[in-house]
């Protein structure tokens, strides 16, 4: 992994080794806190690869497909990390916050997302760390309309 971080405010991202990781520093038990403040991160900081409409070919620096290039299947891991006792955040809507938030700049939808791991867990520090990888080349098929 680039030891290369972007960041601004409590919102830190970094690419490289066919992942990518966002890392949020502090918690609330708000999980609608976490959408723009994730967005606003990609939107006005973020200069790293981003999936390009169109083109499977996106290179990184290094002349290497990101595992995020468009396309494909994804694996996002979310880690919610505490100190003390576990603050009371219901899980499911914080992985929806994230994927909205991420959605655009990681993946072109978060229907991309085939496996989704959302835990909470004892920490050094309060954070929530997301990691995201490319799992699968194959196309998604189109959605089921009867």
């Amino acid at each position: 992994m680039s030891e290369a971080w972007t960041q601004h405010g409590k919102v830190r991202a970094r690419e490289g080794e066919g992942a990518m990781v966002v890392e949020i520093d502090g918690l609330t038990s708000q999980a609608k806190y976490y959408k723009p403040l994730i967005y606003e991160f990609f939107r006005k900081v973020w200069r790293g690869s981003r999936p390009s409409p169109g083109s499977l070919a996106t290179r990184d620096t290094n002349g290497l497909a990101p595992s995020w290039a468009p396309g494909g299947e994804f694996a996002v891991e979310i880690r919610m990390e505490y100190v003390g006792e576990p603050p009371w955040l219901d899980l499911d809507n914080l992985a929806k916050a994230i994927l909205d938030a991420i959605k655009g700049y990681v993946f072109h939808d978060d229907a991309q997302v085939a496996r989704l791991l959302v835990e909470r867990a004892a920490g050094e520090r309060e954070r929530i760390v997301v990691t995201v990888r490319k799992i699968s080349e194959r196309a998604m098929g189109r959605p089921f309309h009867p």
